[in-house]
């Protein structure tokens, strides 16, 4: 008899989810155990071959995408005696899941040159290549199913970090920050040119507009916010009534419901109000209408969805003029550390009878009232749009400008998100978020990761970063 005692931890892993449990005779795998093994190249890599026999050799598996899209990005493959090629590696347990989870219509999907299974001996429809993964893993499935529990398969592998990790792990904080800072003041000076390019044609105001219609695009709809904005000169009219306002916005957008639903509640009366302005002038603006299918929604957190967003626009519009309460907000002396709190008071509409209780037309009434602007999103309003603005338009005065610097530099930082997290693990060897203490720092590693990486690969050729940062020790 063993004189090994149960070990219950193990089995408490399981039970909560830490590592799954399967058997080694099961037929296939978890999709997470695959994904780990492609990220973490737990293949044998001499003996990978494409389903009609091309040989496969990984320069580099890419990156790993959490926010919808391949499940890899930015690959480095070979196949056969073809030259290396960069794209996307999608993985499925099946190669019917190509066609039943939607890849062959999303064109996020274009870019796939790699379709990776457990099993099969029929590719995937589609002018990619196909590999199976059963027979390739370095160790048995139990094995593996241990190490995926483990801290080495959590981290980002060693092997992927840039060639500019190791120069940047020799400089000092004070090094690494000032380096970052130069990177984000060429930021805040890209972004204020890019508005003052506009202005030029459009004027000031109109600019901003511009700039806080694609803030609130957030990363998905920037470009159908944006061209609502382009428009606002044609449908906007001052002192209009804030509901004849939100018709236009969502008339024009094409996000206002076609049909009311069966319910009797205030969604539907909050419906027909809108549809009572807009049914009367839609075919004055029958040219400025924009498809449904321009709006992104997978993978939208409720509080992001378009027709919120664009009710806060519709509430800045018709609010107070919000040029001037960001003027007095600036000119006003604020500690650093109540700088967002005063922007998200300037940038707050007041209580709105439906918004305020629904995230979308469609959504049930929430519990209790919700602002329709949080702290995240005026870290990222503050960040992209009214500093820049505020700074490029201050070109002859260095007191005004040193002051909008130094808010820049000192504002707290905004979320995080996959950009920096691959830029903490490519170019700081896997460091935790609390190392980029400022949104200026933030701002920073985006614009080097902009400059050098995505005019690289994902193998680093030809990048010249890690040489400058040697120079700058």
């Amino acid at each position: 008899m063993s004189s090994v005692l149960p070990n219950f931890y193990a089995e408490w892993r399981v039970r909560c989810g830490v590592t799954p449990l399967f058997r080694e005779d099961l037929e296939t795998p978890p999709e997470r155990l695959l994904q780990a093994a492609w990220q973490h190249q737990r293949l044998r890599r001499n003996q990978l071959h494409t389903l009609d026999g091309k040989t496969i050799r990984i320069l580099h598996p890419g990156f790993r995408s959490f926010e919808g899209g391949p499940d890899f990005q930015g690959a480095v493959l070979q196949f056969g005696d073809e030259a290396p090629q960069t794209g996307d590696v999608e993985i499925d347990l099946r190669s019917g899941g190509w066609k039943a989870h939607g890849h062959d219509r999303n064109p996020a999907f274009k870019k796939v040159i790699l379709h990776v299974i457990w099993d099969g001996d029929r590719p995937s429809s589609g002018s990619h290549a196909t590999m199976a993964m059963k027979g390739t893993l370095d160790a048995p499935l139990g094995e593996l199913n241990l190490w995926l529990g483990g801290d080495s398969a959590q981290g980002f592998p060693e092997a992927l970090r840039g060639k500019c990790c190791a120069p940047l792990s020799n400089l000092s904080v004070t090094q690494f920050e000032s380096l970052v800072k130069q990177a984000a003041l060429v930021r805040l000076q890209s972004k204020a040119a890019q508005l003052q390019a506009r202005a030029r044609d459009a004027g000031w105001d109109q600019a901003l507009w511009e700039g806080l219609f694609r803030a609130l695009g957030y990363k998905h709809n920037i470009w159908p916010m944006q061209r609502i904005a382009e428009l606002r000169p044609r449908w906007f009219q001052e002192n209009a009534a804030p509901l004849a306002v939100e018709a236009r916005l969502f008339g024009i957008s094409g996000q206002l419901p076609v049909e009311l639903s069966r319910d009797k509640s205030l969604r539907n009366d909050y419906v027909r109000q809108i549809w009572d302005h807009w049914w009367r002038e839609r075919d004055a603006f029958l040219d400025c209408l924009l498809p449904r299918e321009l709006w992104h929604m997978h993978g939208l957190r409720p509080a992001n969805h378009p027709q919120r967003r664009l009710a806060l626009a519709g509430g800045w519009l018709t609010g107070a003029e919000l040029t001037k309460k960001i003027e007095r907000w600036f000119t006003s002396e604020v500690q650093d550390a109540a700088l967002p709190e005063t922007l998200l008071e300037t940038f707050q509409v007041q209580r709105h009878d439906f918004w305020s209780w629904h995230y979308t037309f469609r959504s049930a009434r929430l519990p209790k009232p919700q602002t329709l602007l949080g702290a995240a999103r005026v870290t990222d309003i503050a960040i992209n749009v009214v500093l820049p603005w505020l700074w490029v338009r201050a070109e002859k005065n260095a007191v005004v400008r040193n002051k909008i610097e130094h808010r820049y530099f000192v504002w707290p930082p905004a979320e995080d998100n996959s950009l920096l997290r691959m830029a903490r693990n490519r170019l700081m060897g896997g460091a935790r978020r609390g190392v980029l203490r400022t949104a200026a720092l933030q701002q920073g590693l985006v614009q080097i990761v902009r400059d050098f990486c995505e005019r690289s690969n994902a193998l680093c050729d030809n990048c010249q970063f890690p040489r400058l940062v040697s120079e700058f020790i």
